[in-house]
């Protein structure tokens, strides 16, 4: 079982995201921001395993939040969600890290869990 911390700023989205990949067998923090995020991050930092953050959120973006997350836990898996094209292209170029993944919506749950799972047996 792997600690996720969610950030999306869509409430009834998250709150699908999270039940679904809590019957996945994670833990789940869920949150509605980024700011929000990084301050879990703060706290308990080196809890969480992966940061499934969406890009496009108001406040801190899920790509800063990437940033700054990677600048307290180096290593921090993330991946991104986002309606945007244009935005996951650049996601990918200015992720955290090389191996930065996007997943863009609409997708299938089953998809989120199996990157999910992907990434963290990574």
């Amino acid at each position: 079982m792997a600690c996720i911390l969610l950030a999306e700023d869509d409430e009834s989205l998250r709150q699908f995201l999270a039940k679904a990949l809590t019957r996945a067998g994670h833990e789940v923090v869920h949150c509605g921001d980024g700011k929000e995020a990084l301050t879990w991050i703060e706290g308990r930092g080196t809890d969480f395993d992966l940061l499934l953050a969406d890009i496009v959120m108001p406040g801190l973006d899920g790509i800063e939040l990437a940033r700054r997350s990677a600048e307290i836990i180096p290593g921090l898996k993330v991946l991104f969600i986002t309606g945007f094209a244009a935005v996951a292209l650049h996601a990918r170029q200015s992720g955290p890290s090389s191996d930065t993944k996007v997943l863009s919506k609409p997708f299938h749950l089953r998809d989120l869990v199996g990157e999910v799972d992907k990434i963290l047996a990574a």
